[in-house]
């Protein structure tokens, strides 16, 4: 029932306008700065009940018939009339009770709340918006100066002033942070989603699309950090490569050669996990990068990995089959460059594919 009663008062709170091309957010803002206007004119109208002559009463019952007509015609006004309005009887209003209640009450503070509507409240006129802040910046200047010449018609004692400025901080920094809230909302939002579309476009960038697998543009930029003198740490490169993989493709179908490359890829991922970087070369070959690790290392976890492709069993109406692949293995000696590096590694390739196949060549 509560909740009810909530939704209720939010809903019509936001509700639109009707108007064609009108910000629905901007509304639901001045709406709100509206309320907040009126609970703080009702809490300076108890602090004063005491002490205010007639026209003190007057100004009080004034100030919030206006803004309650204003909170009215928000629902039947263009927005931008409605802003108009707030802005100017909001000025008005400061003027006045700054005049009669003393430039303690902190009242033209609200000056502020006005300058971060101004910056929020439109898309670029930005000449607009410098001309009505540094206007803003003049009329509380001429306020400070003008309370200096005239003493407050009604003054509180100290008790009841801490009160009031106490009221008068937590509406004000209510409204600016409403304000700052609902427009930064979506923005917040919009750069979130565009780092999240970002991130993806760069993994989409560095990944081989059918494997999952880094591609070899991401596998060049590994290894120009890896395979760098500077680094001055061991690193062994190979290349790999399907024994007889077009004839999986022939035999098989090419639906059932991406099968093959896609279990072979997770078997890759699932048994080096964390051990070495593993990248699609091109076609059926793959790169992979063995930091920290020279090639005796390298050609150990190899030969692990060599067997437990060779037991992967491939289903299909004709049958099952197996496949093999041979490794060309090479250590990274500090001194020789990449392109260097890879051609010796394939060398060793296709050495192995000439004496057998299903082989680390080292």
């Amino acid at each position: 029932m509560t909740f009810s009663f909530f939704q209720k008062i939010k809903n019509f709170i936001c509700k639109d306008t009707g108007k064609k091309n009108e910000s629905r957010k901007l509304i639901v803002v001045i709406r709100i700065l509206l309320l907040s206007m009126l609970f703080y004119i009702a809490i300076n109208s108890i602090i004063y009940i005491s002490i205010l002559n007639n026209s003190g009463i007057a100004i009080m019952l004034a100030s919030f018939a206006i803004f309650l007509l204003i909170f009215i015609l928000s629902y039947r006004q263009k927005t931008s009339i409605t802003l108009l309005y707030l802005n100017a009887c909001t000025l008005l209003w400061t003027y006045v009770n700054v005049s009669y209640f003393g430039w303690n009450t902190g009242v033209q503070h609200f000056i502020v709340v006005l300058l971060v509507l101004c910056f929020f409240s439109a898309y670029s006129q930005y000449r607009k918006k410098f001309f009505y802040a540094t206007a803003l910046c003049v009329f509380r200047i001429y306020l400070y100066f003008h309370c200096q010449d005239r003493a407050a018609v009604v003054t509180l004692d100290s008790s009841s002033n801490n009160i009031l400025q106490l009221i008068n901080t937590l509406v004000i920094f209510w409204c600016i942070s409403v304000i700052a809230y609902i427009f930064s909302k979506d923005s917040q939002n919009l750069e979130s989603k565009l780092v999240e579309y970002n991130t993806q476009l760069i993994s989409q960038a560095n990944t081989d699309a059918l494997t999952g697998l880094y591609n070899r543009r991401k596998a060049q930029e590994y290894m120009a950090e890896i395979l760098n003198p500077a680094n001055a740490s061991c690193a062994s490169i190979c290349i790999c490569d399907i024994d007889f993989f077009k004839n999986v493709n022939d035999k098989y179908g090419h639906d059932m050669g991406d099968m093959v490359l896609q279990k072979i890829s997770h078997t890759m991922k699932t048994f080096l996990n964390g051990k070495c970087f593993i990248a699609r070369w091109g076609g059926e070959e793959f790169l992979l990068v063995f930091p920290n690790s020279n090639g005796d290392e390298a050609h150990f976890l190899l030969e692990q990995l060599r067997s437990k492709i060779k037991a992967l069993q491939f289903d299909t109406r004709q049958g099952t089959f197996s496949i093999s692949m041979t490794f060309g293995l090479t250590e990274y000696d500090f001194h020789t460059d990449i392109d260097s590096i890879i051609k010796e590694a394939d060398e060793k390739l296709y050495m192995g594919k000439e004496h057998g196949r299903d082989q680390i060549v080292f």
